[in-house]
């Protein structure tokens, strides 16, 4: 890619690369996936141990029916947008927040449905979705709504930055 003046508008680099790059060529494959029949301890226990911030829930034919993500399972117990790091911290040491205990599976608090896109998507589409909807992460189907990936916006970032370095 040619990152010359002419190609620099405004201080951005004038490219087609999220055009160019296909989904399937970005995702991330092998993705684990929970029901909505899982306790939510347990996919808390995930997140934390496997460093992910969100988890496709999907049913018994692997179809995606949600996602569960960090801010779910924290605003759950009470730590919403207005809570700093900081009440976090004194909520695990024992100190009582608002609670707003919904339930004790993934189904009563994923969100639901979740987005998805196709493999054959372009980059360009995908960072439009997550954009507009205000979201981190899309999960990856097939044409009969089945789980092949997901695509978060680290992916995205990592293969971008990847393309320029090679050009």
């Amino acid at each position: 890619m040619d990152t010359t003046h002419d190609n620099v508008i405004g201080g951005h680099i004038n490219s087609t690369i999220g055009f160019e790059m296909l989904v399937r060529e970005v995702m991330t494959k092998g993705v684990i996936s929970v029901t909505k029949y899982e306790s939510i301890m347990h996919v808390a226990d995930i997140l934390t141990e496997k460093n992910i911030s969100g988890l496709p829930v999907v049913d018994k034919e692997k179809k995606v029916v949600g996602i569960i993500t960090q801010a779910d399972i924290l605003s759950m117990v009470g730590v919403g947008r207005e809570h700093t790091f900081k009440d976090l911290l004194k909520y695990m040491l024992g100190e009582p927040l608002p609670e707003r205990r919904l339930g004790d599976h993934v189904g009563d608090i994923m969100t639901s449905p979740a987005l998805t896109i196709k493999p054959g998507s372009n980059i360009a589409e995908a960072v439009r979705m997550m954009d507009e909807k205000r979201i981190r992460r899309l999960t990856v189907v097939d044409e009969k709504q089945v789980l092949i990936g997901i695509l978060t916006r680290a992916d995205i970032l990592k293969a971008v930055i990847k393309k320029i370095k090679m050009a």
